[in-house]
């Protein structure tokens, strides 16, 4: 065997050792990475559109370090499971929540989403004969703050631009455009009044020797209060108007209005991120009543809770109460 075959060889041997150790230090890796459990519980029906997704739903599962977790408004949870656990791992989870049966789930840790069905515990105007409460006509009502705009007049300025005219410029600026002749240069400025904001502005020349000036610049403050031009004039004096509608921005409420979905006893509708003022609207058993649905979410006939939609909406989800049910 030659000294390079040797080299060759000593480099194979070398290159599968390194290999064989960066797998062995990846699976412990992977072994010490710590392992979270995704999932979301809902309401245990046969039709899809009833199940529900349930929030508050305490979470525990079996180990050493007793992990736990709550789902939120969209019944999502994320359950957190020690370092020693290893996929494949037989696991016991536990569900609690006071409106529903509890549930004890034997799993297996693995990579997948685990979607929980706990079943609602029967409530009294199931098994009595006691008259319930018809629900109807549900609708939401609620106010999305809006900007307008109210015209409240115009305003009118007129100014001169004095120059002498036939004045070679000699290069001592300003000049006319073509550097020919001495001009001057005039600026006005137009006020709205605090709190108002110009619109369709416009500015032009009335009266001189109109042909031989020019509007340099055409300016407008940041929150559109104050207008200033700049005017060049190569020859006598000349004249000009500035002319601006004034607008007052307003903030004004606007109403609007939502249609719940309905599906068994639940109840879901979203709402934009800027509603405010939310009522709900119901007939109870045919009398119309208004309930404010405010930070607490409290309706008297409903369980409800919300959340935030990806769009930066809110979703809304409502239980009926005992006693009451949807005609």
């Amino acid at each position: 065997m030659t000294r390079a075959h040797k080299i060759e060889a000593w480099i194979a041997v070398i290159a599968t050792l390194l290999v064989t150790l960066g797998v062995l230090a990846l699976i412990r890796w992977q072994r010490q990475k710590p392992i979270a459990l995704h999932g979301a519980v809902v309401v245990a029906d046969a039709d899809p559109r009833k199940q529900l997704p349930i929030g508050g739903v305490e979470i525990s599962a079996d180990n050493p370090s007793k992990s736990a977790s709550k789902t939120d408004s969209s019944g999502f949870f994320t359950l957190s499971l020690p370092r020693p656990m290893r996929r494949g791992r037989p696991i016991v989870l536990h569900f609690r929540h006071p409106q529903y049966h509890p549930l004890d789930l034997l799993e297996y840790v693995g990579n997948q989403l685990y979607i929980v069905h706990l079943t609602p515990i029967e409530t009294s105007h199931t098994s009595t004969n006691q008259p319930t409460i018809k629900v109807s006509n549900v609708r939401v009502r609620y106010t999305v703050k809006s900007m307008t705009e109210l015209n409240v007049g115009s305003a009118v300025k007129t100014f001169d631009a004095p120059n002498k005219g036939n004045i070679p410029c000699k290069d001592q600026r300003p000049c006319s455009p073509d550097g020919r002749w001495k001009a001057t240069l005039t600026s006005a400025n137009l006020d709205a009044g605090v709190g108002n904001a110009f619109r369709n502005a416009r500015a032009s020349c009335i009266a001189g020797p109109c042909p031989f000036t020019r509007i340099d610049s055409d300016r407008a403050s940041s929150n559109g209060q104050i207008i200033t031009l700049s005017v060049r004039n190569w020859s006598d004096t000349t004249t000009f108007l500035m002319e601006a509608e004034v607008f007052r921005p307003l903030v004004s409420q606007t109403e609007h209005w939502s249609y719940p979905a309905i599906f068994g006893d639940g109840l879901s509708f979203t709402l934009p991120s800027t509603a405010e003022s939310v009522s709900v609207e119901a007939d109870l058993d045919g009398q119309t009543i208004i309930f404010p649905l405010g930070p607490a979410l409290i309706l008297s006939w409903a369980n409800c809770e919300d959340g935030a939609n990806p769009d930066q909406g809110r979703v809304f989800r409502c239980s009926l109460r005992s006693g009451y049910h949807f005609q």
